[in-house]
């Protein structure tokens, strides 16, 4: 079956005033809608691609034929990031993280002040389009980022990291310019108001086991 683009699971507008609706519409609607179009034409033709998971094919983008391989990397990364960072945001949600991560959170990097700077500047130091990421690395927590549409999932090899990934905030322009023009800072201090800590939670659950 060709891959589709998931509904949001909440209304457009139900981040605001963090991440407005207008953003939210071209973001999902445009942005992510391509890569996953993309992706398909891509895979096309090809019965073994056409087989795979999302997450089998960008884990292994090693046996993608050279000749579509960039377009799986780009519009896959595209698309299972896009998928995964709708939902680790959430209306009414926010604030400081509760449950396993966060008692992982203050062991890993002291406190969550300490956190969050330590993840906003992965953000501010990715320079250009791409993406950070807290992930659960080798038994214990990390911050990373990559370039462009690559994720830890990849591999070292392509992504310059690894890791399972429990937290992602893009940091492409098309992500908050229309509401914070180039103030990528603002945009990530922002950013901890939506975040969805019950889902970093089942993440983070799902990963020590």
């Amino acid at each position: 079956m060709p891959h589709e683009l998931p509904a949001l699971p909440y209304p457009k507008e139900a981040l605001e005033p963090h991440i407005d609706a207008l953003t939210m519409e071209i973001h999902h609607g445009r942005h992510h809608k391509a890569y996953v179009d993309n992706l398909n034409k891509a895979i096309a033709g090809n019965p073994a691609l056409e087989a795979k998971s999302l997450e089998q094919i960008i884990r292994d983008l090693s046996v993608v034929p050279d000749a579509v391989r960039g377009a799986v990397r780009n519009n896959g990364g595209g698309h299972w990031n896009h998928s995964f960072f709708w939902k680790i945001m959430a209306p009414n949600a926010g604030g400081a993280p509760s449950g396993p991560i966060a008692a992982a959170i203050e062991s890993a990097f002291g406190n969550y002040e300490e956190f969050k700077a330590k993840f906003e500047a992965a953000g501010l130091g990715r320079f250009g389009s791409g993406w950070a990421w807290l992930v659960w690395n080798a038994g214990k927590l990390e911050i990373v980022s990559t370039a462009n549409q690559d994720n830890p999932l990849m591999g070292k090899a392509i992504a310059g990291c690894e890791g399972t990934p429990l937290l992602g905030v893009d940091v492409w322009e098309h992500a908050y310019y229309l509401k914070y023009q180039n103030k990528r800072a603002d945009y990530l201090k922002a950013f901890w108001n939506v975040v969805n800590w019950a889902e970093v939670n089942r993440h983070f659950e799902a990963a020590r086991r």
